[in-house]
């Protein structure tokens, strides 16, 4: 069922994605720093969405390293304390009486 839910959702917005590219299928002057180029405006805006989606994506990496180190030393402390339970349950039990 997830499926279908999913696959409906792309089919959607690539047909919108489809007509939007051909609502702005004119052209734009684009001018940056070394030159200037004439392009398709949808052209520009997904290549605009696809900086951005990167630029994400590089501004995220930072805090998923940090997050997979703090679990791989949780996980070792998991390990370890697994390890100090074990030795104490394997310790013969004194009676004080």
């Amino acid at each position: 069922m997830k499926r279908i839910i999913s696959l409906v959702f792309f089919l959607i917005v690539l047909i919108c994605g489809l007509f939007f590219g051909l609502l702005n299928a004119d052209s734009v002057r684009i001018d940056y720093y070394i030159g200037a180029r004439e392009l398709p405006l949808s052209l520009v805006l997904v290549l605009a969405l696809l900086a951005g989606a990167v630029c994400g994506v590089l501004a995220a990496l930072g805090m998923i390293f940090r997050k997979n180190r703090e679990i791989a030393r949780l996980r070792k402390e998991i390990k370890i304390t697994g390890k100090e339970l074990s030795n104490l349950r394997a310790l013969p039990y004194q009676d004080e009486r």
